[in-house]
């Protein structure tokens, strides 16, 4: 086959393939602006308030938190999109012989402008121009709106601000082992990340405290990457107390008699422990709900004396 005919073929070829894929109608570019905040975290840690290291009283409430730092940095972001219309080959049926209406429409409206004095819009001067030269064009199509379609064309992101922030938030329901002498027990905070000791409640009621100086709280992350530790150092005087307080609240009530009902409530306020004084004569009077004399015998008794205490009837 002689070059002249395979030049020929390639030309046909070419033709044909443009006349089948038409070409794409290049739009304006469009453009999308937002403000994107990232957070980087920089440290992690776990912080115990236990308050004085000295725990004189039973009871103590300690604040368990984690605090987070992060480097929080502002942009500002464009993104640019390149448009276009895509080529329909059917599309020419229609576009042709509208856009050699618009051409001569263009025109006109030209013609008008001069005599206007540059008055008419822009969108009909030269934007019916423009749409008939793409609509008498077989190999594209005039630009839609309503058919574009775009591709990212590019990222521009501009650093606005950049700064560091620390988030505290509570340790919730999370656990805290405390270690008590060779006892180690696993806690658990509240739904306020509070830790509440009470050493008249369990699991330090069954240990003789006498033998404890002091309390290790001890907490850590799931990855173990955090952790945080605190001392609370046992006053001999609440060790002494809390042994005295140990046997007056758990020891047998019902082989006792109401003189020594009596005196164990007293005994625990006079230890400064008002609360637990409460719940015992509570108790006490419930013990005795079917004994209505036993139970008179019992109130008459705790209104007499040094250290008197009355019972709220309705109760």
């Amino acid at each position: 086959m002689s070059t002249r005919s395979l030049l020929l073929l390639g030309g046909a070829a070419i033709c044909g393939a443009c006349l089948l894929t038409g070409c794409a109608n290049q739009m304006s570019q469009r453009s999308e602006h937002e403000e994107r905040t990232e957070r980087k975290p920089v440290d992690h840690q776990l912080l115990i308030d236990a308050g004085e290291p000295l725990l004189d009283q039973p009871q103590r409430r300690v604040r368990v938190s984690e605090q987070a730092t992060f480097e929080v940095t502002d942009f500002e972001v464009t993104r640019r999109y390149d448009r276009y219309t895509p080529y329909q080959p059917w599309r020419e049926l229609y576009e042709v012989p509208l856009g050699a209406v618009a051409i001569v429409a263009g025109i006109a409206a030209n013609a008008v402008n001069v005599v206007a004095l540059g008055r008419l819009p822009e969108n009909v001067t030269y934007g019916w121009i423009n749409y008939g030269f793409a609509g008498i064009n077989p190999f594209m199509n005039a630009q839609s709106n309503g058919r574009a379609e775009q591709n990212l064309a590019g990222i521009d992101e501009i650093q606005k601000d950049k700064r560091q922030e620390v988030v505290t938030e509570p340790w919730v329901e999370k656990p805290v082992e405390v270690t008590a002498g060779t006892q180690v027990y696993a806690l658990n905070t509240d739904r306020k990340g509070y830790l509440r000791l009470n050493l008249l409640d369990a699991p330090f009621a069954d240990q003789d405290m006498q033998r404890v100086n002091r309390l290790v709280l001890a907490v850590k992350d799931d990855d173990g990457t955090s952790r945080a530790d605190a001392t609370l150092q046992l006053a001999p005087a609440l060790r002494a107390k809390v042994a005295e307080a140990h046997g007056l609240i758990y020891d047998d009530l019902e082989d006792d008699e109401v003189s020594q009902w009596v005196y164990r409530v007293k005994r625990l306020a006079q230890l400064g422990l008002e609360d637990e004084a409460n719940e015992l004569q509570q108790s006490l009077v419930e013990l005795t709900r079917n004994d209505p004399e036993l139970q008179h015998d019992f109130i008459k008794a705790l209104a007499k004396g040094p250290g008197a205490r009355t019972v709220d009837q309705g109760l």
